[in-house]
């Protein structure tokens, strides 16, 4: 429970700090919405938004390869606790990148910041089934594993029992934003402002 807290506070707290840091320097801000423009990244998501069963599929896809799989877990397979790090980055990127450039921007982080805490709690739960396998691999005395090699099965073990909820929590968060963007967001809008 302790590290679950801790990590919660840590993932939380590197948000916000990206958040804060981006308003402080809004031209970091540009600088991401640029480079998302210029990837495609703005262009795709402004063509999904009208379908949402396809966007809540596309951002499933995103949210559960990129950076479940691959910025988390894998990293973490191969280097304990590296998934934390990679983690960590991104959660300081995110909030720079979620940062309104504009009344309208500041409307759409209202639905959006269910979808945060959603996503996010998805993400600690990965973190903690990676920091488990990280103990359990260097220090496998602790969970009465006789050598690291059965403590890294016992920390793979503990990480796909957490990968289960944190699964269902990435389709809720992925349907929650594909219909509030379609269904929520231009409603709102016009009600605020």
């Amino acid at each position: 429970m302790r590290a679950y807290l801790i990590i919660n506070a840590a993932a939380y707290g590197l948000f916000i700090i990206g958040f804060a840091i981006g308003l402080i320097f809004p031209d970091l801000n540009a600088l991401r919405a640029a480079s998302l423009e210029t990837d495609g990244t703005g262009e795709l998501v402004r063509w999904l938004v009208t379908t949402p069963p396809l966007f809540a599929l596309t951002i499933l896809a995103v949210n559960l390869f990129r950076l479940s799989l691959l910025t988390i877990v894998l990293p973490s397979v191969i280097v304990p606790f590296a998934g934390l790090a990679f983690f960590g980055y991104w959660a300081v990127e995110t909030g720079i990148t979620l940062v309104p450039a504009s009344p309208e921007r500041w409307v759409v982080l209202i639905p959006h910041s269910l979808t945060l805490v959603i996503e996010f709690q998805a993400y600690i739960l990965l973190l903690l089934g990676v920091y488990l396998l990280g103990t359990h691999w260097l220090f496998p005395r602790t969970v009465g594993a006789k050598n690291r090699r059965q403590g890294y099965v016992r920390g793979l073990q503990r990480l796909g029992l957490l990968a289960l909820p944190a699964l269902a929590l990435l389709v809720l968060g992925a349907v929650w934003e594909a219909y509030s963007l379609r269904y929520f967001l231009n409603p709102l809008i016009e009600l605020l402002l």
